[in-house]
């Protein structure tokens, strides 16, 4: 349903996006059977495909050209889809959307062949963008992108680590990549500077809003909507907003230090989301979203009249407020 949602605030450009969804295709073919099926096996996962959208968004604001458009912005939902691989080997997580993941299906070296064949796919599709600016900031984003899964698991299951480490961590994880989608759509449509740069700020505070509400919902939405069970993200040892907020709990400090060591029981999981669910640090946590959200909004109003405005405006809105 959310899914559908979000589709409907694109549907300006749903035949672009299904453009990109097409060469997303044929960008995951290869001559070996088994890299084909893994790849495959991920794309028909799904997904929202928000960071196309956003660069096909962003590009909307200089001189648009979907030919032009789609070798930035597969490569940029490539770079999501090879991350996810990797990040399910590293998690050691067997679901993702509700399906088995690659390294499930497979094993670990599928998987991480699987997330290399998928990002040097994306240097492919780059190498026919000739503006030297774009391959810098995607260099960028993906060195970053890899010290921020790095810095996860370096801090697994440590409980001394603050906000401001936690707001570090997602920025790599997750915001770097929506802000990079959306400055370089203005870039390689050839936006003048500051509405790229209004773009670029756009994008980081949307993906530090959407990156919050995802760890939110890790523990209060219900396992199917999350397509894997619920707290996993504890489980798995990465310490999130909700937690952070609530880690001196005495109630929460019997489950953090048996997930740390045994692991928890089916019954032990359920007692530990309803004491999340019920605590304060589910509004709190909202409430540092919806700052991020705000400041988002801002950076919409300062963009030049465009009809886009509203899009983004709406889709900011839409994934702040989602609930699954």
């Amino acid at each position: 349903m959310e899914k559908m949602k979000i589709k409907m605030l694109y549907a300006d450009i749903k035949s672009d996006i299904e453009i990109i969804e097409n060469e997303l295709e044929q960008a995951l073919n290869s001559s070996s059977h088994l890299l084909n099926d893994a790849s495959i096996h991920l794309l028909q996962a799904g997904g929202k495909r928000i960071r196309p959208v956003f660069t096909l968004l962003s590009a909307k604001f200089g001189d648009y050209n979907i030919e032009r458009m789609k070798n930035i912005a597969v490569p940029l939902e490539l770079i999501h889809m090879g991350s996810l691989v990797h990040d399910d080997v590293i998690d050691d997580s067997d679901m993702r959307r509700g399906r088995e993941t690659v390294k499930a299906q497979w094993n670990n070296r599928v998987a991480m062949y699987t997330g290399n064949f998928i990002f040097a796919r994306a240097l492919q599709y780059v190498t026919s963008i000739e503006n030297p600016r774009a391959h810098q900031i995607l260099a960028k984003t993906m060195v970053e992108l890899v010290n921020g899964e790095v810095i996860q698991i370096e801090d697994k299951f440590r409980l001394d680590q603050n906000l401001k480490d936690y707001f570090r961590r997602i920025k790599r994880k997750t915001a770097l990549l929506i802000e990079s989608s959306c400055e370089l759509g203005a870039v390689v449509s050839g936006a003048d500077e500051r509405t790229a740069s209004h773009l670029k700020r756009y994008g980081y505070f949307v993906g530090m809003s959407f990156q919050i509400v995802d760890d939110i919902l890790d523990f209060t939405a219900t396992d199917k909507q999350l397509g894997k069970p619920a707290g996993s993200d504890l489980m798995q040892g990465n310490i999130t907003l909700p937690i952070l907020l609530m880690k001196n709990d005495p109630q929460l400090a019997p489950y953090l230090s048996k997930v740390a060591t045994v692991g928890l029981t089916e019954q032990e999981r359920q007692n530990m989301l309803m004491l999340v669910r019920n605590s304060d640090a589910i509004k709190e946590a909202a409430k540092i979203s919806n700052l991020y959200l705000q400041k988002a909004l801002k950076e919409v109003d300062a963009l030049p009249n465009h009809p886009m405005k509203k899009k983004l405006r709406d889709i900011a809105i839409f994934m702040g407020k989602r609930k699954s």
